[in-house]
């Protein structure tokens, strides 16, 4: 599969020369002039990278990627900006931020940063963590507390689709296509049934509270 990367700036002519250049390099690249739709691309796609410019309309980067750090959303991010003073780039390192770019910078440097910064954090893409739960995908163990905690590979595979959409309401249907796709016993029932064994495995005192029912809708892991 190839990389993706996600390109936040709304100077356009920087923009285009990024994806140019990117999209050259071999990766797949998306774009965007402002941070209206970021969450809905995290949400929907695999994002190996983000460049984000610091002055957005409306926003400034880092207090957008700050705020994406507490929602959760774990993707490395490279700033590209014309804040270069020590103070901006302390902040954006203090904001969430993996690396600090200053413009005007050179292309062959752009490159070189993306490339280091992707390969030193592919194994912590390995890693999924959520609150307590930790989720190591090279040996396919879920950690709670400290705790490995073993379940099913059906329970596994739901516990997965939950972590991955974290805060996202998923239907008895969704999750019968995803996490049950060559499955002949397709019924929302069956989903019901096993939340319901998942929830007693990695919350037996139910004081957590991991998945909430949403009466009519299906499930949301929060």
């Amino acid at each position: 599969m190839n990389t993706t990367i996600l390109i936040v700036e709304d100077e356009e002519d920087i923009l285009d020369l990024m994806e140019y250049t990117l999209s050259k390099e071999g990766y797949d690249v998306i774009t965007c002039i402002d941070t209206s739709n970021i969450r809905d691309i995290l949400d929907e796609e695999e994002i190996s990278l983000i460049l984000m410019d610091r002055n957005l309309p409306g926003v400034e980067g880092s207090k957008f990627i700050s705020n994406l750090r507490e929602e959760g959303y774990n993707q490395p991010v490279i700033y590209v900006s014309a804040k270069d003073s020590s103070e901006d780039i302390v902040e954006g390192f203090d904001s969430g931020g993996d690396d600090y770019i200053t413009k005007p910078f050179n292309l062959n440097e752009l490159k070189a940063r993306v490339k280091a910064l992707i390969r030193r954090t592919q194994k912590v893409q390995n890693i999924i963590k959520y609150k307590d739960i930790i989720y190591n995908r090279s040996n396919k163990i879920f950690n709670i507390n400290g705790k490995d905690i073993k379940l099913t590979h059906l329970e596994h595979d739901l516990l997965l689709e939950f972590m991955k959409n974290q805060n996202i309401l998923l239907s008895r249907d969704v999750l019968l296509e995803r996490v049950w796709a060559d499955s002949l016993n397709k019924q929302t029932k069956t989903v019901n049934v096993a939340i319901k064994r998942l929830k007693k495995n990695i919350d037996p005192t139910g004081e957590k509270n991991y998945i909430q029912a949403v009466r009519g809708e299906g499930y949301i892991f929060c």
